[in-house]
């Protein structure tokens, strides 16, 4: 019998209710950030095959990229920058992520509520010090000329 949406919520309500220290919002963003490190920049090795979630062709199967932790951390700034531009290191901020090492407690906190994986060979440490948040996220930022064509 498929779990219903509001089941695949409760582990994670029960985890912002445990641990307040990041919202809910720095959840969502790290595992929209995992989808983008392996489907927009292609990033991780092949792994394991995995079921596709209920809503899917339940006999379907797709390959399971791993993407490590400093990918993981260095495509979270790339999509902090496309998202929120110079507002990243604030909006992050918001949320409790003040630095790579929050991403790593923000995954290992999924890891633990079945929401996300690792492999044998990952350690919560490989997301500390990846990147210092102001020189990446702010004096690092960018605006490209593909960006400035969709200014008004």
């Amino acid at each position: 019998m498929p779990r219903s949406p509001g089941a695949e919520l409760v582990p994670l309500v029960k985890l912002l209710a445990e641990n307040p220290r990041y919202k809910i919002e720095a959840y969502q963003f790290v595992g929209a950030g995992l989808e983008y490190a392996q489907e927009v920049l292609g990033l991780g090795r092949a792994g394991p095959t995995k079921k596709r979630r209920a809503r899917e062709k339940e006999s379907a199967a797709r390959s399971v990229r791993h993407v490590s932790g400093q990918e993981l951390c260095r495509a979270l700034q790339q999509l902090a920058h496309r998202q929120y531009g110079l507002m990243a290191k604030l909006v992050l901020a918001s949320w409790g992520i003040h630095s790579t090492g929050d991403f790593g407690e923000v995954v290992y906190n999924l890891i633990r509520i079945g929401k996300m994986s690792q492999s044998n060979d990952d350690r919560r440490e490989d997301f500390d010090n990846v990147y210092d948040f102001e020189q990446a996220l702010v004096r690092d930022y960018a605006i490209t000329k593909e960006e400035e064509a969709c200014r008004p």
